[in-house]
């Protein structure tokens, strides 16, 4: 039987080689064409084939020389940082932090703006990705696309923001101003599912394709990566743990309406929350402007503040244990501001409290991502798709 040709398998080979090639570049740094060859398993003729092709359009470039034995040395090759920027955005109630890096991956620029006393969110988001594109010393005809990290619901089909009760004048349409506005894709993303995808790139869960993020501060979240992939659900509302009913609370009840400081009235966010938090603390004699104060004062103060971690962890347990028990995950992380507060000590007890009141018994630990993590699970999140354009495209 004659064998049937694929129409452009030479095409698609080159893009896969390039695609391998760029990728090693970007994780073992500068390398030659001989070793480029040798870790991709192509020739030297190929291999030199390919990093012409990749100088010719700009993504690697010559950055200095290895010396070997005999005769000339061996240039060395690194990807072009400035061949594409991607800037990342952490949008809260106070403040915007925007953050622009290369596609690399450093960050070369960052503006930090208050939120307070404006009515405007396209001009503070415009305001403050052109700042940082600006301190990164490009322009936005170079940014390919732009990450915003929100608190509220991301409607999965529309990518608009579908409820942000913190967040009274985001509204539905916001995301198309936005675009119109900055001439450039953009995207919104839950804060603390964000906040996942920088544990899952560069924090505790890096390597584990299942683990849930538990985010306890100012409001409680849940963030699901199921084998590997973001499970946001139909609506956009998986891992809104702050309404589910719990025993001892009241059961929330117009969830969709703004309720009151905090927005949930009721459900796992009254007994978890940065409120519930600072009352746990005040019930020990730990009094503290944030409820991170208070489980941070209650660490320090060995056994005397040993009742406030043991009753947070009693409470947070029952969120986790109601996650687990669905999912049953390899490992939970516990992220935000009270979580980090507490420490190792408080991940040990969730830990215990879970294996006992549920058939299953994940590890449990703290944070990897020490600061800004919506941040950089935004400028992640942008990253990973300019790079899925810009060195899927490099035989177009």
């Amino acid at each position: 039987m004659a064998s049937t040709r694929l129409p452009g398998t030479p095409r698609l080979l080159r893009a896969l080689n390039d695609r391998a090639a760029l990728e090693l570049l970007l994780n073992r740094g500068p390398l030659t064409r001989a070793q480029l060859g040798e870790m991709t398993g192509l020739s030297k003729v190929t291999a030199s084939q390919l990093v012409e092709r990749l100088e010719q359009r700009g993504l690697v470039r010559r950055v200095g020389e290895q010396a070997g034995g005999r005769g000339p040395n061996a240039q060395l090759y690194a990807v072009t940082p400035g061949s594409a920027h991607v800037i990342g955005v952490d949008v809260g109630p106070d403040r915007v932090v925007a953050a622009c890096a290369d596609i690399t991956g450093s960050i070369i620029g960052r503006v930090e703006q208050s939120t307070k006393d404006t009515d405007d969110p396209v001009g503070v988001v415009h305001n403050a990705v052109v700042q940082a594109a600006t301190d990164a010393g490009t322009d936005m005809s170079s940014v390919r696309r732009v990450v915003l990290g929100t608190p509220g619901l991301v409607d999965p089909e529309s990518g608009e923001i579908a409820f942000a009760w913190d967040l009274p004048r985001w509204h539905r349409g916001l995301l198309d101003d936005l675009r119109r506005d900055l001439h450039t894709p953009v995207v919104f993303g839950n804060d603390v599912n964000m906040a996942a995808v920088a544990e899952s790139s560069t924090g505790a869960a890096a390597g584990v394709k299942d683990f849930v993020l538990i985010w306890a501060g100012r409001g409680v979240g849940l963030a699901s990566v199921i084998d590997g992939r973001l499970h946001q659900g139909h609506s956009g509302a998986a891992g809104e743990i702050g309404y589910m009913p719990v025993a001892g609370a009241e059961v929330p009840q117009h969830p969709g309406r703004k309720s009151g400081k905090g927005g949930v009235r009721g459900g796992f966010q009254s007994i978890a929350g940065a409120d519930a938090v600072k009352a746990i603390g005040k019930k020990y004699g730990f009094r503290g402007v944030e409820a991170a104060d208070v489980v941070r004062d209650a660490v320090e103060a060995g056994p005397a503040g040993e009742p406030v971690l043991d009753e947070l962890a009693s409470r947070l347990a029952l969120g986790v244990a109601a996650t687990c028990v669905v999912l049953d995950p390899p490992l939970v992380v516990l992220a935000g501001e009270v979580s980090q507060a507490g420490g190792p000590a408080l991940a040990a007890r969730v830990e215990n409290e879970v294996a006992t009141i549920t058939l299953v018994n994940p590890k449990v630990v703290i944070t990897g991502v020490e600061a800004e993590p919506v941040l950089h699970g935004a400028l992640h999140t942008a990253l990973a798709a300019v790079r899925d354009e810009v060195f899927g495209s490099t035989t177009a």
